[in-house]
């Protein structure tokens, strides 16, 4: 049998398996911006001043509400029924999908050239998260 001629077998995905892998990949990317931010000018200053954006017990538990959003929507893509799981997956995925683009603008500086590619990569990921919910297979 020639390599060559010999097509390679193609899997179709389940939908499920398809959000679970967009929600995994768009955490990595929002964990690897926060991580890369602490080697820009004066962050871990500001860290230790608390001269920063989350120096609140009321920011931190907001921020930690927020981002802990996409990591269960990994569960939460495998687990819910069909019609609960493309609801929640457009709506989260549409509000995570502004919030990143409204970063990428803010963050529009050359120290932050970085974080403004990962919030595209992950707009460009919650939009296919959207996409695929919006049109989530039918029997």
């Amino acid at each position: 049998m020639d390599s060559k001629t010999t097509k390679l077998k193609d899997f179709q995905i389940n939908i499920k398996l398809k959000l679970a892998a967009l929600w995994t990949a768009a955490t990595f990317c929002y964990l690897y911006g926060d991580y890369f931010e602490l080697y820009t000018p004066d962050k871990v200053n500001s860290l230790t001043s608390g001269d920063n954006v989350l120096n609140s017990p009321s920011a931190l538990l907001i921020a930690s509400l927020v981002m802990a959003i996409p990591p269960l929507m990994i569960v939460f893509s495998l687990l819910l029924k069909p019609r609960i799981n493309k609801w929640l997956n457009i709506l989260t995925g549409l509000v995570f999908t502004l919030m990143m683009v409204l970063i990428a603008v803010l963050s529009l500086t050359p120290w932050y050239s970085f974080y403004v590619f990962l919030a595209i990569l992950e707009s460009v990921l919650t939009s296919i998260i959207v996409w695929s919910a919006v049109n989530w297979p039918r029997e």
